[in-house]
C-alpha cells in the first residue's frame, strides 16, 4: 500500500510539472514551411522572435477561457496534492481521500475544457493572427502534454477516491 501511495504521489507531482510546462510553452501549434518554422500556444506566436497572440476579435473569448482552464487546472492540481499530503497526515485509518480525489476531478475537468476549446477554435495559424497564411501546422508538445496530464488527472482522481489509508 505504501508503494501504491508513493507511486501515485509521484505521478501526481510528474502531471503538476507537466501542466505547468503545457501550459507555459508556446508549442501547442507548430507551422512548418519553406520560408521559416513558428509555434504558437496560449501566450505568444514565434517564429524568430516572440510576440504576444492578437487573435481576432471573434476567437479572442475563446483563448481567455483555455488560458483561464489552464491556469485554474494547475491550481487545482497544486491544491489536490497538497491536500493529499494533509490527509495523509491526519486522515484515520481505513478512510478514503475523498476531497482529494474530487479536487483532482475537478482539475481533469479543467483541462478537458481548456484543451478542447484551444483544439475546437486554434488549429491553423490563422485563428490565431488573422491574416497569415500556415502552409503546413501540426500539433505541438505543449498540447500532446496537456492530453497527457488529462489522462493522468483521471486516473489519478480515481484512485485516489478509491484508495484507503492503511
Amino acid at each position: 500500500m505504501l508503494v501504491l501511495l508513493a507511486g501515485i504521489f509521484v505521478v501526481h507531482i510528474a502531471t503538476v510539472i507537466m501542466l505547468f510546462v503545457s501550459t507555459i510553452a508556446n508549442v501547442w501549434m507548430v507551422e512548418t514551411n519553406s520560408f521559416q518554422n513558428g509555434s504558437w500556444g496560449l501566450w505568444m506566436w514565434c517564429n524568430n522572435t516572440c510576440m504576444q497572440l492578437t487573435p481576432s476579435e471573434a476567437n479572442a473569448p475563446a483563448l481567455k477561457a483555455a488560458q483561464a482552464f489552464m491556469i485554474l487546472s494547475i491550481i487545482f492540481s497544486v491544491i489536490a496534492l497538497v491536500t493529499f499530503i494533509v490527509q495523509l497526515f491526519t486522515l484515520e485509518k481505513g478512510n478514503r481521500f475523498y476531497i482529494t480525489g474530487a479536487i483532482t476531478l475537478v482539475c481533469w475537468m479543467c483541462i478537458l475544457i481548456g484543451v478542447s476549446i484551444y483544439t475546437a477554435r486554434f488549429t491553423d495559424l490563422q485563428s490565431v493572427i488573422p491574416g497569415a497564411v500556415s502552409m503546413n501546422s501540426h500539433h505541438g508538445y505543449s498540447f500532446i502534454l496537456a492530453w497527457i496530464c488529462f489522462c493522468f488527472s483521471f486516473i489519478i482522481g480515481i484512485l485516489y477516491l478509491v484508495l484507503r489509508k492503511k
